[in-house]
């Protein structure tokens, strides 16, 4: 969320000091009088001018070379869960593929989240220098392109709106590769997900599951955006995980992860035990390595080794926090924004995966295409769903549109699919006219909900996805 700067403003006071004025005439005396002045000697007639002298020429002194951190591989050299090791060499590929002043200001305006910390690689003029964090302290680098050298091909499956063929007449999304990834899972996963609300719980037609309704809101847009040319997959069609991994197969990684936080002997489940213990047991974060991690990478293998689309588009519906004690009630805020890739904080770019991960997408340049697609459709939502945007007051993400809607933030998911995303944010599922207009389900046309003739909530989701993604694309497609 955004990090709010401080600015120091420092006021200098101005001294005026009273001088030369004499006391007696301070006080309203009249000074004595003084003696004529001496007569002047006869001036004494001025040298000729003389040229200057000639200086010898000087060579400037040499500017000193950028100053070379020397990193220590222990503090670079730790994964995320379930990371593998990266592969380094596809960095490298990826020299020439962005002048020094493009790279400075992608990292300054997107990808840093602020903070004054010097990131860990090495920048010189021609490129950068970044430590991989294996033991041996080896290193990769990446050369910048000369301003007015030609971009190189770069090695990547999706395609910018501009490379995409002519359309010649056909639907505006001709020929583009669309992955719709339902967020969550849903289904009997919800509660483990902590992704739910109800207000009856007594009744299982008032309970709302996200990963169930993001995943009609998907099942809407597919043949909307196919008959619009587009090629359309689902990375979830039902309330299943991806992943074949469960929590029982994760318990191990769980207790390594528990043991470095500090908890030496975990409990075994949380059943029974004060809320505020939960997290310390081996059951919750095994729970929650297994469908935030695990069910991520596992789409991700899927988005960047099967589908290869030329976007991402996660859908999901957002959430207000509970009342105390984890008690539901209704929030009245409900809200939109749309999340790009970027805003990393210093600690998460020690982990040897995300430098990596982070450092490829921005050479890959795949926020020159995120941001325009983020902004068109944050437009066209609002229009279509009537949200105020919503505002970060957290440092973990950082506004980086005029709409007001578009976020930078660093999520598993945003960036491991190795392509533009878009991460959709809209409706606060937990406020309650978006809880009653979920409970509808989806229906043609227009009803009456709560004293209002309105569509369905599903329809002004997908028809802000529709319109936005058509305003883009019709402007950049010849």
């Amino acid at each position: 969320m955004i990090r709010s700067p401080i600015f120091l403003v420092t006021t200098a006071a101005c001294a005026v000091v009273l001088g030369g004025v004499l006391p007696g005439a301070l006080r309203g005396q009249t000074p004595p009088p003084t003696a004529a002045p001496a007569p002047k000697p006869p001036a004494t007639p001025l040298p000729a001018p003389q040229p200057p002298a000639v200086q010898p020429p000087t060579t400037p002194a040499p500017l000193a070379p950028p100053a070379v951190r020397v990193f220590n591989p222990a503090e670079l050299s730790k994964r995320s869960p379930l990371a593998e090791a990266p592969n380094w060499s596809r960095l490298a590929d990826l020299s020439k593929t962005m002048t020094a002043d493009e790279f400075d200001l992608a990292w300054s305006t997107f990808f840093t989240d602020g903070r004054n910390e010097p990131p860990p690689w090495n920048r010189d003029a021609v490129g950068i220098t970044v430590p991989t964090g294996s033991s041996d302290g080896s290193t990769v680098r990446v050369e910048f392109r000369t301003s007015g050298d030609p971009l190189p091909q770069m090695k990547r499956s999706w395609r910018m709106a501009s490379e995409l063929p002519p359309l010649q007449g056909k639907p505006v999304l001709t020929g583009l590769r669309i992955a719709l990834d339902p967020g969550h899972i849903g289904g009997a996963f919800a509660k483990v997900e902590e992704r739910f609300f109800t207000m009856n719980p007594q009744d299982p037609k008032e309970f709302i599951a996200e990963g169930d309704h993001v995943l009609t809101v998907a099942q809407l847009l597919k043949p909307r955006l196919e008959a619009l040319g587009a090629i359309v997959s689902l990375v979830r069609d039902k309330q299943e995980p991806v992943t074949a991994q469960r929590p029982a197969d994760l318990r191990s990684t769980a207790i390594d992860i528990l043991h470095q936080n500090g908890h030496l002997n975990p409990p075994e489940s949380y059943v029974g035990i004060p809320a505020f213990q939960k997290m310390s047991t081996i059951q919750w974060e095994s729970e929650k390595l297994f469908y935030r991690v695990s069910e991520i990478r596992a789409r991700a293998h899927k988005v960047n080794s099967e589908l290869k689309p030329d976007l991402v588009i996660c859908i999901h519906l957002n959430a207000a926090p509970w009342g105390e004690a984890g008690e539901q009630v209704f929030s009245p805020e409900n809200h939109l924004h749309i999340l790009v890739n970027g805003c990393y904080a210093p600690e998460e770019l020690r982990m040897q995966d995300t430098r990596f991960e982070m450092l490829h997408r921005l050479f890959s340049r795949m926020h020159e295409e995120e941001l325009p697609i983020a902004n068109a459709v944050a437009k066209a939502m609002a229009q279509s769903t009537g949200l105020p945007p919503f505002v970060y007051m957290t440092p973990n993400a950082r506004l980086v549109s005029e709409t007001g809607y578009v976020y930078a933030r660093n999520l598993l998911a945003n960036r491991l699919f190795e392509c533009p995303v878009i991460y959709l944010e809209p409706f606060v599922m937990n406020n309650e006219d978006v809880y009653r207009r979920l409970l509808q389900g989806p229906y043609a046309g227009r009803t009456l909900t709560n004293g209002r003739l309105r569509s369905s909530i599903y329809e002004d989701y997908a028809q802000g996805v529709v319109d936005g993604l058509v305003n883009y694309y019709r402007s950049k497609r010849k």
